[in-house]
């Protein structure tokens, strides 16, 4: 439950940035002190581990998108990211990060994650919308190791 908490406040926080217009791409530094510090303020968490794997999931996710984005527009072939709702977006843009750059999550619990967090924050629908493209994304992953 942890963790999920974690995946929440990583989902607020990328999702904060994608609203406000704010390119992902223009927050490619090394931290995020000032936003994280207001963020937590704001959140009310105490737990240091839920922090720090917030923290991994906003700073990776971010620092990727750019070929996170290319792998969910790849893989949505009649979607344009834009057209996706943000919030789908942003769910995807973390679930694919932790299947492409976390090795150490099994695919099955990212998704499966992506999957709790979309049924509570979007819609039944999106949540097999999203179960499609990570699946898919998760797959072609191991395909490429094998080969």
């Amino acid at each position: 439950m942890k963790r999920r908490n974690a995946r929440e406040y990583a989902l607020q926080f990328i999702y904060g940035i994608d609203m406000v217009n704010l390119d992902p791409r223009a927050y490619k530094r090394p931290d995020f002190a000032e936003e994280l510090f207001e963020f937590w303020k704001s959140a009310n968490e105490e737990g240091a581990e839920i922090k720090a794997f917030t923290e991994d999931l906003i700073k990776g996710t971010i620092a990727n998108v750019e070929e996170i984005d290319r792998l969910i527009q790849k893989t949505a072939q009649k979607w344009k990211l834009i057209r996706i709702a943000a919030i789908d977006r942003n769910i995807m843009r973390i679930g694919v990060y932790e299947i492409v750059y976390r090795a150490d999550i099994p695919d099955a619990v990212s998704i499966n994650e992506a999957l709790e967090i979309a049924k509570k924050f979007s819609t039944a629908e999106s949540a097999s919308f999203i179960n499609g493209i990570l699946d898919k994304i998760s797959k072609d992953k191991k395909v490429k190791k094998l080969s």
